[in-house]
């Protein structure tokens, strides 16, 4: 067997396995097999139906590593299966000296669950790994590829993605407390290129982030309010959170709204207008 049959073996093997349910989606319906339809899969990872075919009949070679991230995490693999994944695709595995993009399957179900909540997860770069459905209503999907342009540090000093709601409230120590994340990455993986080169562009685009690189300011996260002007329901303020995954760089940002107010009222109407879009495009593809 060749390499890429292996992978095309294995991945349809964890697709198998895994539950509709264990990923929030539906159950229900006929299904030759308990596990994800190649549909499902595509919808998760953001990828397309015929890639997924292509990968698992050995028609695709060599998938990049960001796209092995993307289906680790749609297939809820544990660190082991991910490392066995990009050998598979003859990728080199992420080492420990590089910022992970890994999201542990506990933490991935975690997410799955919050479904009434708008959340985005981020590694120690604050590069956008993934968000769930609430959000996309709320932010919109981020740009891709993901690059610079999908990292919160730059939307806070540069610019959101095109159509990103402008957060009208941005209270300075978020600010200070993005340049001390950054900074204490740095010295923890010295050899990452790519934040090496985030904080070499950052340093060129915004003079108020190469202003408080260079003070050596120390910040920290403190729980804050945002204002998001959203098209359709209007202006929202909501409270913004962020959680750390003990074991892991990841943050986790959460927004939310105190029960029985009108903003949680609000949000619940955004919650059924995504869904409802989602199933729009659903159905269209």
């Amino acid at each position: 067997m060749t390499g890429t049959t292996d992978l095309g073996r294995a991945l349809h093997a964890w697709r198998d396995r895994t539950k509709p349910a264990e990923v929030g989606l539906p159950d229900g319906g006929h299904r030759r097999a308990p596990g994800l339809r190649r549909e499902e899969l595509a919808q998760l990872a953001g990828l397309s139906v015929d890639y997924i075919v292509r990968l698992e009949q050995g028609r695709s070679t060599k998938p990049s590593p960001q796209v092995l991230s993307t289906l680790a995490r749609a297939l809820r693999l544990t660190t082991a299966e991910r490392e066995h994944l990009f050998v598979l695709a003859g990728q080199a595995v992420p080492g420990p000296g590089h910022v992970s993009d890994h999201v542990p399957a506990g933490v991935q179900r975690l997410l799955d669950r919050l479904t009434s909540t708008p959340l985005s997860v981020y590694d120690a770069a604050w590069n956008l790994i993934t968000w769930n459905p609430l959000w996309a209503a709320l932010f919109g999907n981020p740009p891709t590829p993901h690059d610079f342009r999908s990292n919160a540090v730059w939307w806070s000093f540069v610019e959101p993605p095109a159509g990103y709601p402008q957060a009208v409230s941005r209270e300075p120590g978020h600010r200070a407390a993005f340049v001390s994340d950054l900074r204490a990455a740095a010295a923890r993986y010295p050899k990452d290129a790519g934040l090496a080169a985030l904080i070499a562009e950052l340093r060129t685009r915004s003079d108020d982030f190469a202003a408080l690189w260079d003070s050596g300011v120390v910040g920290v996260h403190e729980p804050l309010t945002k204002t998001v002007r959203h098209a359709t329901i209007g202006e929202i303020t909501l409270d913004c959170d962020i959680l750390a995954a003990l074991g892991t760089d990841l943050r986790i940002m959460a927004f939310t709204a105190a029960e029985g107010s009108e903003t949680a009222e609000r949000l619940r109407l955004l919650e059924v207008i995504g869904v409802q879009a989602l199933t729009a495009a659903g159905t269209d593809t």
